[in-house]
C-alpha cells in the first residue's frame, strides 16, 4: 500500500464527511496547517504543545506527523524531534518540473486509454471547477482547491500507473503550499492571470485528444505559478515575511 493511500480518499468525501479515526485527523488538520502557512517553514513541532492544539494524544500525533515525513511536509531530526519542511525557489523550481515531466505525461497516457467514462468524469470535474471559478460572491479558495485538485485527478484518470498518481499527489500538495505563498506575497494583485481559460485550453484539447496540444497547455499552467512567484521574489516590493519564507535577503 501507498504511505498515506488510507488517507487520499478523504479528499473525495463530502467536505461536511468527518475524518474516520483520529490519526486521519491529526493528519489532515497539521497537512491543511503546514500548506497554508499556518505552521511555518523551518517552525519546529513539540509534539507536548500540538497534542492540545489537535486534542489527540501524543502518540496519535507522531503518527500523523511520520506520515507528513513521508508526505516530505515535515522534516525529523534524529532525538531533536519534528520541523516543517523548509521552501525555497530552487526547491519550487525543482517541483515545478518534476511535475510537468510526470504530469504531462500521465496525460498523454490518459488520452490515449481514456474511454466514455473517463470524458464523462473530465466534463464532470471541469463543470464543478468553472462553477467555482465563476461563482457569485467571490471565490471560496478551499471549495475552488478541491475543485481545482478533482479536475488534475480526472485529466489522468485513465492512466494506469499508481505511482505516478500518488507521486502527483505528493507534487500537488507542495504545490499548493506555494500557491498560499503568493497568495501571501499579493501575486494575485500585481499578476493578471485567466485561470479558467488555462482550464479551459486544457479541457477541449485533452476532451478532442489532441494529447500533444493539451500537454503544452498543461506545462504552461503549472509553470506559470512559478514564474509569478519568482518574478515576486525579485521585485523590490517583496515585503520582508515573505523574503523570509523563500529564503530570500530581505
Amino acid at each position: 500500500m501507498l504511505p498515506t493511500e488510507t488517507f487520499t480518499d478523504h479528499l473525495l468525501r463530502p467536505s461536511a464527511e468527518a475524518p474516520r479515526t483520529l490519526s486521519e485527523r491529526a493528519y489532515l488538520a497539521v497537512r491543511q496547517d503546514i500548506v497554508q502557512g499556518l505552521l511555518a517553514p523551518g517552525e519546529r513541532l513539540r509534539v507536548e504543545h500540538l497534542k492540545d492544539r489537535y486534542a489527540v494524544g501524543a502518540g496519535t500525533l507522531r503518527e500523523a506527523l511520520a506520515l507528513l515525513v513521508s508526505d516530505a511536509l515535515v522534516t525529523v531530526e534524529g532525538q531533536r524531534g519534528y520541523r516543517v519542511a523548509e521552501i525555497s525557489l530552487a526547491d519550487l523550481k525543482d517541483l515545478t518540473d518534476t511535475r510537468v515531466m510526470l504530469e504531462t505525461e500521465a496525460l498523454r497516457q490518459s488520452i490515449r486509454l481514456g474511454d466514455g467514462h473517463w470524458e464523462r468524469g473530465l466534463t464532470q470535474a471541469f463543470a464543478a471547477l468553472t462553477d467555482a471559478e465563476q461563482q457569485v460572491g467571490g471565490l471560496e479558495p478551499q471549495r475552488w482547491e478541491l475543485a481545482n485538485k478533482r479536475f488534475h485527478e480526472a485529466l489522468i484518470a485513465a492512466h494506469r500507473s499508481p505511482w505516478s498518481k500518488h507521486l502527483l499527489g505528493l507534487l500537488y500538495r507542495h504545490g499548493e503550499r506555494y500557491r498560499h505563498v503568493a497568495i501571501r506575497m499579493g501575486a494575485a494583485q500585481t499578476v493578471q492571470r485567466d485561470v479558467h481559460d488555462e482550464h479551459s485550453q486544457i479541457y477541449n484539447a485533452a476532451l478532442a485528444r489532441q494529447e500533444a496540444r493539451a500537454a503544452l497547455a498543461l506545462e504552461a499552467h503549472i509553470r506559470l505559478t512559478c514564474d509569478i512567484l519568482v518574478q515576486q521574489a525579485a521585485s523590490r516590493s517583496i515585503d520582508h515575511h515573505a523574503g523570509s519564507e523563500l529564503g530570500l535577503p530581505t
